[in-house]
């Protein structure tokens, strides 16, 4: 048991902290139905912890490798008919809080019960952030943790900079790290089958030729 939450439990100011805790999440429950309210389809925007995470506009770097890694996944994944990828403006609810991932994958017979008009998306198989400095201490903090508690399989977080990634995979409610590539190819472990040599992730010429040669 997490020692806090003892402290908590053993403390004759239980039941006052439960009131505090309950009226305290219906708050936070009435601006995250605000937040689904008012989010427009021009904006990225995230409700995380009850407050509303709005970003600033990629830089270049950022969408090269987003672009890439989408035509990458998205020619694998429709090829092999395996589900589908979507790509920054998917919104994915959790218990608590609502992210917009770079990448995500789900598996097909999650895929298949989507409609038309789906806005809140459920838990992907499988994330990629690419890491910027607005937003790297979230990636890397509350999105960690949280994807992984609600069941992620599969997390990478990629390093623009750095020409770096890192893999993780989910081991029970947290997240392990299996390998931090900078040079080679990494291989998918929700994909199976899927190598991607790292060239093709940074430089929009090798995705090219690398695309090619999955067709």
């Amino acid at each position: 048991m997490d020692h806090l939450l003892k402290d908590i439990l053993d403390s004759p100011k239980l039941p006052d902290y439960v009131e505090e805790l309950k009226l305290y999440l219906q708050q936070e429950e009435a601006k995250r139905n605000a937040f689904y309210e008012n989010v427009r389809d021009d904006e990225k925007a995230e409700f995380i912890n009850g407050e509303v995470i709005y970003h600033s506009p990629a830089k270049e770097k950022h969408s090269v490798i987003v672009d890439n890694l989408k035509y990458i996944f998205q020619r694998f994944v429709r090829k092999n008919r395996l589900g589908v990828v979507r790509v920054e403006k998917a919104l994915v609810k959790l218990r608590r809080n609502d992210f917009e991932p770079d990448i995500c994958f789900f598996r097909r017979e999650i895929a298949d019960t989507f409609q038309p008009d789906t806005m809140f998306y459920p838990v992907p198989d499988f994330i990629i952030e690419v890491l910027s400095a607005s937003t790297e201490k979230r990636d890397r903090g509350i999105k960690y943790v949280d994807y992984a508690l609600n069941g992620v399989k599969e997390y990478w977080l990629v390093n623009a900079d750095k020409k770096l990634i890192e893999q993780y995979l989910l081991d029970k409610e947290s997240f392990v790290l299996t390998e931090k590539i900078q040079h080679g190819t990494i291989r998918c472990k929700v994909l199976e089958g899927l190598e991607i040599p790292l060239q093709a992730v940074f430089n929009e010429n090798s995705n090219e030729t690398f695309i090619k040669e999955m067709s």
